[in-house]
């Protein structure tokens, strides 16, 4: 079996590789390192190296997989520890971790994003469920980081016994508390969590930063623990599997898996295909990518999703781009696996253009389409391909 380790897990460039082929490598070694704004990422099984690509090292796995791992270098500083072990954001933006907390709250507040608002993920709440220290524990780690005074785990009243857990956990927390979320998507969008919990609504294009506030997944927080308690680096990923799949229709949960390892090893740990199936998706429902058998895991890979098959059709089709879903070239992407032509398209009416990227000034607040359309239908659409908000 082999592993398929990607060289670009995060926002930034793509990584160096530091070993060569045919090297022999442990869980757990340094693999590859930034060249500017990136993260270091280590190898996640034992095995030697079958072939260093373009853009991925692929790692032939020795029989025998120990648990023990090689440790980060100790370091009392905690922000050069979550450097050291690679943490990205592990909720799908893979922004740097060591570069998102270098900053000074002045007494502000750290939130952990426990939203997991995509249909059928429920890793982040079953890890919840089964490890909730991981997220007070971060919490802390992070407020001591940021020079926060308070902490908020922010969450839908809808997963009752992930809250349970969460507040038996605050108790006795003095500055640790649980708040909710309204049951909308996309509640965990950085802009929508600061706008329920704290009321401050952020512009397109600002950052939670601007409301003196860090936002950080959970499974991102579990990673920061296991970075400054046990120097572990990011080897393993949470991730949930589901859709046409004989043991998975409503998502089967799959904890610390090692990075790299492909789609169809979970698909098949799923009991494979229900026919007929269309796509793989990887991520969640609304902003995932068409995936193959062969897409490895990487430290952003929420969920491993296979679809219904597309419908067949040959309508002239407008595309209705939406920032909460599916953006444009997904879209046009899907209509073409449905055999239809794209006319016309057009954007929600919330988007504005900030810095060159169409961003919604509104997150989760749909303002209708009707104006829009009626604009699609007049350009010769006869049916309508969209990805929205409000779900």
């Amino acid at each position: 079996m082999k592993v398929s380790i990607l060289l670009k897990q995060h926002v930034g460039g793509t990584c160096i590789p530091i070993i060569k082929e045919n090297e022999v490598v442990k869980k757990g070694q340094l693999i590859a390192i930034p060249d500017g704004l990136g993260a270091n990422i280590h190898s996640s099984v034992y095995g030697k190296v079958a072939s260093i690509e373009k853009d991925r090292i692929i790692i032939q796995l020795d029989d025998n997989q120990s648990d023990e791992y090689i440790k980060i270098k100790d370091n009392d500083n905690y922000l050069e520890l979550i450097k050291e072990a690679g943490i990205v954001g592990a909720g799908g933006a893979g922004f740097p971790t060591h570069v998102k907390l270098n900053v000074d709250l002045n007494g502000g507040c750290v939130i952990a994003n426990a939203a997991e608002c995509e249909p059928t993920l429920n890793h982040n709440i079953e890890m919840i469920k089964k490890s909730s220290e991981y997220v007070i524990k971060g919490l802390k780690y992070v407020m001591k980081i940021t020079n926060a005074q308070s902490g908020y785990i922010a969450i839908k009243p809808k997963h009752k016994d992930a809250v349970k857990v969460l507040l038996n956990a605050c108790k006795n927390e003095e500055n640790i508390e649980v708040k909710y979320l309204p049951n909308m998507y996309p509640a965990g969008d950085e802009r929508v969590i600061v706008r329920e919990i704290l009321g401050v609504l952020l512009k397109p294009g600002q950052l939670p930063v601007e409301a003196n506030t860090v936002i950080s997944n959970v499974e991102t927080l579990k990673n920061i623990v296991l970075a400054i308690e046990e120097r572990k680096p990011v080897i393993t990923k949470d991730i949930t599997v589901g859709g046409r799949l004989t043991e998975a229709k409503k998502g089967k949960v799959f904890l610390d898996v090692p990075i790299g390892i492909s789609a169809k090893y979970f698909i098949k740990k799923c009991g494979g295909y229900v026919e007929p199936h269309g796509e793989i998706v990887i991520g969640g429902p609304f902003t995932g990518r068409h995936g193959e058998e062969d897409s490895p895991i990487m430290k952003t890979t929420g969920g491993v999703l296979v679809s219904m098959p597309f419908p067949n059709t040959h309508k002239k089709v407008g595309v209705l781009a939406c920032e909460c879903g599916a953006q444009e070239e997904r879209l046009k992407e899907i209509a073409s696996k449905m055999g239809a032509e794209v006319v016309v398209t057009a954007k929600c009416k919330r988007m504005k253009e900030v810095n060159g990227r169409f961003r919604c000034d509104k997150p989760g607040v749909c303002p209708g389409q009707a104006e829009t359309v009626i604009y699609l239908k007049k350009h010769g659409a006869e049916a309508i391909l969209t990805g929205s908000c409000e779900g």
